[in-house]
């Protein structure tokens, strides 16, 4: 289906190649077309030509003898052959607009041209101009080229028709090969177009490309802005561009402030809520305190998932997920010594987080530190690229797991499964919600250590 939606898409570098390769194309069918009726009407003229010839020498050789037509003694070998395809003859136009044999060269043996019906007309309307045409062959398979003229030996003698008529098989075959000829030239020089058409786009598109891969590096956090040469006609589009990221960075660094302001406007009241509660005890302080204890954490969530979705509007940093779990570990490993945790993690070198470190912290140190938590001393996390723009955080641990039934309401906020245990029970809650700050996702599952497996997708910043 992806694929047949990619043939779908409108593109503009296969339009271009479609538009010029169909307008090549009818160019060269309509070229070779009329290059092949010119090569095979300049052939015909040239048969044409020599029947010219042939007749000439009939009429200026021919004389009359008695009322009788004596034909010259032509040393044309091919016409003294019976039936060899190069014929010559003598016609008497009658009354009734029929013609006569007077004088057949040998090759006719005992058969006449067949002639249309309406040719001494023809010839007798314009005696001076020759007349040419196709005619059936003597022969099965044989096509004749004829050319017939009027003429008068003498005054005393009424008009004759000099005919002259060849095979024209020859003719045919030469303008066959020379199509043939024509047409694989020209498919040879259509293949070169399309290729060099090809090329050609590709090469007057490759701004629009570069275009593309500058405003990706943007959007990825590799730069600030879009800083290479462009074409003029592009340059409106690249100031608009860098305009927009600037206005971006501005309503970014805008809403930080804001929830910056909203934190200390918030905090501060709590703080002294819960300080005027504790210095006088009581049934009402201790439930002050409680509720204003649970405001300050739901403040603070809230707070760090704006901010967060702020930073993942702008253009993003980049933080090493290798160095991030280095530190998680070493410090989960002290805070949980009383339980012997071991932490065993790796990730590539070259791994990027696109993020700021801060929230690349809460999301992997509050799956790492429920994973403590629950679990008997074997915590495992695997950072491993899974695309070129996201990569997945594993973390699982050796605890008792968690059935598949009650893991969607682990991540519901402020949700505890022990209110024994230690914590406000919001830790994969804000892993869920900061990773879809980030565009990505949590998922739960079975861990091959036997408890809880926690998969996080995250956004990769290019190495």
């Amino acid at each position: 289906m992806s694929l047949l939606q990619g043939l779908r898409r409108p593109s503009l570098a296969r339009r271009l190649v479609l538009l010029a390769v169909g307008w090549s194309f009818a160019a060269l069918v309509i070229t070779a077309v009329v290059v092949g009726i010119q090569f095979q009407e300049a052939a015909l003229r040239r048969f044409d030509a020599g029947l010219s010839d042939l007749i000439d020498n009939l009429i200026s050789g021919s004389t009359v003898d008695d009322g009788q037509v004596i034909a010259p003694a032509l040393t044309d070998q091919r016409a003294l052959r019976a039936y060899s395809g190069r014929y010559w003859a003598i016609d008497q136009p009658l009354a009734n607009g029929a013609v006569r044999t007077l004088v057949p060269s040998r090759s006719l043996w005992d058969s006449e041209l067949k002639l249309p019906a309406d040719l001494p007309a023809r010839l007798k309307a314009n005696p001076r101009k020759a007349i040419a045409f196709d005619a059936p062959g003597l022969q099965p398979g044989e096509r004749l080229r004829v050319v017939a003229r009027w003429a008068t030996l003498d005054t005393h003698n009424p008009p004759l028709i000099f005919l002259a008529a060849e095979d024209r098989r020859p003719i045919d075959r030469e303008v066959r090969n020379f199509v043939t000829a024509t047409a694989i030239a020209f498919l040879i020089l259509g293949g070169g177009l399309i290729a060099a058409v090809i090329i050609q786009v590709r090469v007057g598109l490759r701004p629009l490309f570069d275009l593309r891969h500058e405003v990706a590096d943007v959007r990825r956090g590799k730069a600030e802005r879009l800083q290479a040469e462009y074409p003029s006609e592009l340059k409106p589009l690249t100031d608009e561009l860098n305009a927009l990221v600037a206005h971006n960075q501005e309503t970014v660094e805008r809403q930080r402030t804001h929830v910056g302001n909203l934190a200390h406007a918030l905090k501060t009241p709590i703080s002294v809520m819960i300080t005027e509660a504790s210095q006088r005890p009581g049934p009402l302080s201790e439930v002050v305190t409680r509720q204003a204890e649970v405001m300050r954490q739901q403040v603070d969530h809230h707070l760090r998932r704006a901010r967060a979705a702020a930073r993942a509007q702008g253009p993003g940093e980049r933080t090493s997920v290798a160095e991030v779990l280095d530190e998680l570990a070493r410090t989960l490993e002290r805070i949980f010594r009383d339980k012997g945790v071991v932490i065993d993690w790796d990730a590539p070198d070259d791994l990027w987080f696109l993020g700021e470190r801060q929230d690349l912290l809460e999301i992997a140190g509050n799956a790492m530190e429920n994973a403590g938590k629950w679990g008997k001393g074997r915590i495992r996390v695997r950072a491993e690229p899974v695309s070129a723009e996201r990569f997945r955080l594993t973390i699982e641990d050796d605890g008792p797991g968690l059935p598949p039934d009650r893991r969607e309401e682990v991540i519901r906020r402020g949700a505890r499964l022990d209110e024994n245990a230690p914590g406000s029970g919001l830790g994969l809650s804000i892993v869920d919600e900061l990773a879809r700050a980030y565009g990505g996702d949590l998922t739960l599952g079975d861990a091959a250590l036997g408890g809880l497996c926690v998969a996080v997708r995250l956004p990769r910043a290019a190495a």
